[in-house]
């Protein structure tokens, strides 16, 4: 008699909730990024560069049936808003009852979701899913470094993984080594244990591109800690200032095969070093002035990151401040995406080849500019969908920004990406796709900090990243906080957690 395959459930509820942001997340948020349930799930992200689509490949390349209950992710934004987080657990816990039996769960929060009704959005969900299935069943979880994690979500998990690159460009492959854990968990051979430490540290958002200094030495020896053989997995969690939380800032996460003590003790030893060069992880910070003083000597085309309105944070993605400094210097050729939905339906309306009076961006919010009144040319109109094959942060192959329009203003050198939702900073694709080619400008203002690198390293040989004020200000010390933690550097001098 042939023995059944073993079954894993497979449950992801993303959120990077930015408590900053007046605008709430709603249930309609998810639906119109991915709310998946059961047997919808697999086509849609198989193809994904997902930690999704890693479950689904590691379960099957292994034998072990993979069983997908509920996908539901939604674009940064605001706090997501009462009763939608129930909604979504409620979904979970249906597809869960109506799973059969399971062997383990591969679950995928993002790490940063903050609800109105639960501070820890990802720990309350977690725990219900643990309290659902009992203390035995294997659930091993993979995470977005930009996490505030708590102990709720460590204690909810036998395992947890975060990804190693930001840009996030491995959560395939950090979903591979997830299904990999349960499946050689399963079969016996490891039993995962984790300990976390929350070393007081606040790395700066501006500090953390995971390939450069400072962040690759901290990585560097986490990888050294990985190497011990009874080292199962080591995390580094970024941390996500932008959610006004207990748990705000970085920490430190090692498995191991059923050996809590080295565990702890390797956590440790990562957070002392974390700790120990906390000076380093403050970030550097430059105005918009001077930043675009420094793209008129540098190699062209520049790429400006706009980190006060960073749209993989939650901004509102309409920040005005950056484009101004630009529209003072003329002489460069500069390109600049900002949401609008009104200004691109009056450039509809206008039609291509028309002149139109616009004041764009700075509606949204008072925290991220004023309008700005232009004249220019309506150069195209585009439904705003594109696809993109490589690796991008966020792992996702098409997008979809809305309806577009592309103006070219009469008066000085900047041309505008108008979008109907937030402009994607993740693809080249959103510019490629408006027949504009980056090697035409001399500047490109993407609103990030990190996530456009790889989207954009392959064009441009500079980047400078650009303190401008709004809810995602590279400055913490600018932003108001009420719940976090203290000490916490750099706010606070003060020793690290036992």
């Amino acid at each position: 008699m042939t023995k059944a395959p073993k079954r894993v459930g497979i449950i992801a509820i993303q959120h990077e909730s930015n408590t900053f942001s007046p605008q709430e997340t709603a249930l309609h948020h998810f639906e119109e990024k991915w709310l998946l349930r059961g047997n919808a799930i697999r086509p849609v992200l198989i193809h994904a560069h997902h930690e999704v689509s890693g479950f689904i490949e590691g379960l099957d390349t292994t034998g072990i049936e993979a069983v997908p209950l509920l996908v539901a992710k939604a674009n940064p934004h605001g706090t997501v808003a009462a009763g939608v987080l129930e909604q979504l657990l409620e979904m979970a816990l249906e597809e869960l009852a109506g799973a059969g039996h399971l062997d383990g769960l591969l679950v995928a929060p993002h790490g940063a979701g903050v609800s109105q009704s639960q501070t820890d959005m990802d720990g309350y969900w977690l725990t219900a899913i643990r309290d659902k299935v009992g203390p035995e069943l294997p659930i091993i979880c993979t995470l977005d470094p930009h996490a505030n994690i708590s102990p709720a979500m460590i204690a909810a998990c036998n395992a947890t993984i975060a990804y190693r690159t930001n840009p996030h460009l491995d959560q395939k492959q950090r979903g591979l080594e997830a299904a990999s854990l349960m499946a050689r968990t399963l079969h016996g051979e490891i039993s995962p244990v984790q300990f976390a430490v929350w070393p007081n540290v606040a790395i700066n958002i501006e500090r953390q591109l995971t390939s450069s200094e400072p962040c690759a030495t901290l990585y560097r020896y986490a990888e050294e800690i990985a190497q011990h053989p009874e080292v199962l997995s080591t995390s580094i969690i970024l941390g996500f200032p932008y959610a006004d939380v207990p748990k705000m800032g970085s920490a430190l996460i090692v498995v191991t095969d059923n050996n809590p003590e080295l565990a702890k003790e390797q956590a440790t030893l990562l957070g002392e070093e974390l700790w120990n060069r906390r000076e380093v992880f403050r970030g550097q910070m430059i105005s918009c002035d001077e930043a675009v003083a420094r793209a008129a000597e540098s190699p062209k085309p520049v790429c400006l990151l706009d980190m006060g309105d960073n749209v993989g944070g939650g901004s509102p993605g309409d920040g005005t401040f950056l484009a101004q400094a630009l529209i003072s210097r003329p002489q460069l050729r500069g390109l600049v995406a900002l949401c609008d939905p009104e200004s691109v339906q009056q450039a509809k309306q206008a039609g291509i080849g028309a002149e139109v009076n616009l004041r764009v961006g700075g509606k949204i919010d008072h925290q991220h500019g004023t309008p700005i009144a232009l004249t220019g040319i309506v150069k195209n109109l585009t439904d705003g969908k594109f696809h993109d094959s490589e690796a991008r942060h966020g792992g996702a192959v098409d997008y979809n920004v809305g309806p577009t329009a592309v103006i070219e203003t009469s008066h000085h050198g900047t041309t505008f990406i108008l979008t109907t939702d937030k402009p994607c900073t993740f693809s080249l694709g959103q510019v490629l796709s408006c027949g504009l080619y980056p090697k035409g400008f001399d500047v490109i203002a993407v609103k990030g900090v990190h996530a456009p690198v790889a989207a954009y390293a392959p064009v441009c040989p500079a980047f400078i990243r650009v303190n401008t004020p709004g809810i995602t200000c590279a400055d913490m010390e600018q932003l108001t906080y009420h719940h976090r933690s203290k000490p916490l550097y750099p706010f606070e001098e003060g020793k690290q957690d036992a």
